[in-house]
């Protein structure tokens, strides 16, 4: 079964910008529609976009668009979240997973957004 490893989280003032990494531990990753989802503290876990199997994003969630931008290299087994213009409520654990969150949930990734 594939594995995801996410990575790239931090601590960033409002205004920043990170960069998250997925990496899939099978080349069979290539195959699925992915997303990334995060969950904050209280909160249930949300879709926050998609990109379909040949790299075309296709869903943002309102609160992000226009500042998230979701990319995937199926060579490398990998998918990122380019995140600029972070705000507090962008706070949470970032997931990867298929768009449908059927495979195994990884670690996450902590992106807090703080002054």
């Amino acid at each position: 079964q594939v594995q995801f490893v996410e990575s790239g989280g931090g601590l960033v003032q409002p205004g920043g910008s990170l960069r998250l990494s997925c990496k899939a531990s099978d080349g069979i990753f290539r195959l699925y529609i992915m997303g990334w989802y995060r969950q904050a503290p209280g909160n249930e876990r949300e879709l926050v976009a998609t990109i379909t199997t040949c790299g075309v994003p296709t869903n943002y969630v309102d609160a992000v668009k226009g500042r998230f931008t979701i990319s995937r290299d199926n060579s490398k087994h990998m998918m990122s979240l380019h995140m600029n213009s972070l705000k507090p409520e962008d706070t949470a654990v970032y997931y990867c997973n298929t768009n449908l969150g059927l495979g195994p949930w990884g670690q996450g990734t902590q992106v807090t957004v703080s002054s």
